[in-house]
């Protein structure tokens, strides 16, 4: 299937998918006329990657467990898949993602304070 079959397939849009082919998450055949070829696991493939994003993944990370993502239905690597390397890239990413928590909670906890203060002195109507 060309790109456009894809991302009707998928709901994800051409030039995602040319991106996910830049960061060497997608390798679509190239037809004589130069256009992506995709096959029927490329669906699978994509939907992985959305996944994999949505959860706050790195497109590095996820191009070093994607060849280890055995079921086109889960989103669950190998073990095989988790070196040193790997490990530590998810523990920063861990790290990372739990700052943005820790961020957007205070940012939560800053907004009803201020609506809780507002409301008290009668300005909301």
């Amino acid at each position: 299937m060309r790109i456009g079959e894809l991302s009707r397939r998928t709901g994800v849009p051409a030039r995602m998918l040319r991106y996910y082919e830049e960061q060497d998450l997608l390798h679509p055949e190239r037809a004589a006329n130069g256009y992506r070829l995709y096959d029927a696991p490329a669906v699978y493939r994509v939907q992985q990657i959305r996944g994999l994003l949505d959860s706050g993944l790195t497109t590095e990370i996820i191009r070093r467990i994607l060849p280890y993502l055995d079921q086109p239905d889960e989103i669950h690597p190998h073990p095989d898949c988790l070196t040193a390397e790997v490990a530590a890239l998810l523990r920063e990413e861990a790290e990372r993602i739990q700052r943005r928590i820790d961020c957007l909670s205070r940012n939560r906890d800053a907004i009803h304070a201020y609506l809780a203060a507002v409301q008290r002195a009668g300005a909301v109507r």
